[in-house]
């Protein structure tokens, strides 16, 4: 899932600071842009395991262009950081799924051919991800 981050530009005597608006309570820093951007991963992982241990629910990530508008984030760069949310959904579970073979095969030539999806099991579930509103 992309989360949207907005970095308040830091100088001489301040850190960059960085918000993550679809996480509330989620803030990081850095003393450059890159260590800021860092440190929000790192932020935005350890929110997501304290959702997962409350067995809360994972917010679905807006587009930046949701947040961009809000005048609380004027002067901020905007940027994005890629989380796989799996690890934060639960344990896998093993179910048997009735698919039509034609359909099947298709899902394993699609894939074989973009390895973003490490398997048929993935892709099912990032399609599912997908549908429900909740991004990897």
């Amino acid at each position: 899932m992309l989360f949207p981050i907005a970095i308040e530009p830091g100088d001489e005597t301040h850190c960059w600071g960085v918000t993550v608006p679809d996480l509330p309570g989620c803030f990081s820093a850095g003393d450059t842009m890159d260590d800021a951007m860092t440190s929000a991963r790192e932020a935005i992982e350890l929110h997501l395991e304290g959702l997962a241990l409350d067995k809360d629910p994972i917010p679905v990530a807006s587009a930046v262009s949701v947040h961009v508008a809000n005048p609380e984030f004027a002067g901020y760069v905007w940027a994005v950081v890629d989380i796989d949310i799996t690890r934060y959904l639960g344990k896998a579970e093993k179910i048997n799924v009735t698919l039509p073979r034609l359909l099947i095969h298709q899902i394993d030539n699609y894939v074989a051919t973009h390895p973003e999806h490490t398997s048929r099991s993935g892709f099912l579930a990032d399609v599912a991800m997908e549908k429900l509103g909740a991004r990897r």
